[in-house]
């Protein structure tokens, strides 16, 4: 199952994973309206599987937001040998709501969406 999509990240656009709890959305969209956060049902991301949730990104150039730190890295591995990904973020379940969002602005604002092609990071940074 996958989240939400973030968008103007590190001015380009993000998607997020359906799995992504929806109160960092809203407390990264509010703490920062300028952020293009699209869900996951507004991307059509639910019932896709990691690769075609990672080539909807891709496609869209949107960096995928995720808790998924069980699959998605595998995935990922697999995707970037053949396309090329905005990247991927993923911030594990047990991160407090507050320091999820603290961490997507400060990367929002402090980097390039060419620093994030094909990585992968785990947050807290």
């Amino acid at each position: 199952m996958h989240g939400v999509t973030l968008g103007q990240f590190a001015n380009e656009n993000t998607i997020a994973d359906a799995d992504l709890n929806q109160a960092i959305l809203q407390g990264t969209t509010r703490r920062e309206p300028t952020i293009d956060f699209q869900t996951a049902n507004g991307a059509g991301l639910p019932g896709l599987n990691d690769i075609e949730v990672l080539t909807i990104a891709s496609n869209d150039g949107r960096t995928l937001v995720t808790h998924d730190r069980r699959t998605m890295p595998i995935y990922f591995g697999e995707f970037i040998t053949a396309h090329t990904s905005p990247g991927v973020l993923i911030i594990p379940q047990y991160v407090p709501v507050s320091s999820a969002v603290e961490e997507l602005i400060l990367i929002w604002s402090a980097t390039e969406a060419e620093e994030w092609i094909n990585r992968i990071c785990y947050l807290p940074l």
